[in-house]
């Protein structure tokens, strides 16, 4: 049974509460499960996982897909507050494509299985419409990374991520490897490190062995227009 702590933030998560009858409350209650996954775990592998929609309480998980070759590309990143709908891809209508899904660091969330979730959209327009919405944004998340990869040059590109990583955070020191930046932004560590090094070159950042550091956010800024 969730603690009296968690049925507080299921509440106040699931926007479609006060919209269910008694019953349906309880039915998400005791089919809502405390879950910790440690980072590096994969909770969510193509078409082999549907474990069900998770919310995240603390941590942060990453959906990518994966190539036959092994190439990663990183579709969007997930933090506390927000809601893991792919991970129950199996009973979301037309979704024809498979993503994994990581923990990017140590993470707790609320997990309600796949059936039991679908079971709850059957029953309810409003967790459908709910869920529904959820979709939409993170397809719109998922076309914008496309829309990145496909037509936009990588030096506006990296200034995104990197003021991105800085407004996440609110710290200007970024504690990412040149490997791990690639990662996120489908791309190759030569060419990270090739552009990191002209940003350090024009003053825009500094780079140490722990990461890089934002010297100049408005330069970096300038680049994103």
């Amino acid at each position: 049974m969730l603690s009296a702590g968690d049925q507080a933030i299921a509440k106040e998560a699931y926007t479609f509460w006060d919209h269910l009858t008694g019953e349906q409350q309880r039915f998400l209650l005791d089919n809502l499960f405390p879950v910790h996954y440690e980072k590096g775990d994969i909770i969510h592998n193509g078409a082999y996982s549907c474990i069900g929609v998770v919310y995240l309480k603390a941590g942060g998980l990453r959906v990518f897909m994966l190539s036959d070759e092994g190439k990663e590309i990183t579709l969007y990143r997930l933090g506390p507050g927000d809601f893991c709908v792919l991970s129950a891809s199996c009973i979301l209508q037309n979704i024809t494509f498979d993503v994994c899904i990581e923990a990017e660091t140590a993470t707790d969330g609320l997990l309600i299985p796949a059936s039991q979730y679908h079971k709850l959209m059957e029953q309810n327009i409003y967790a459908e419409n709910f869920t529904n919405l959820l979709v939409v944004d993170r397809f719109s998340n998922v076309m914008w990374a496309m829309e990145q990869l496909l037509f936009m040059r990588f030096d506006k590109r990296l200034a995104i991520f990197l003021l991105d990583e800085l407004s996440k955070t609110g710290d200007v020191n970024i504690r990412l490897t040149h490997e791990q930046i690639a990662k996120y932004m489908g791309s190759a560590r030569e060419v990270v490190s090739r552009m990191l090094k002209y940003f350090a070159k024009e003053g825009l950042i500094e780079m140490s062995r722990g990461g890089i550091r934002i010297l100049d956010r408005e330069k970096l800024r300038e680049l994103t227009v």
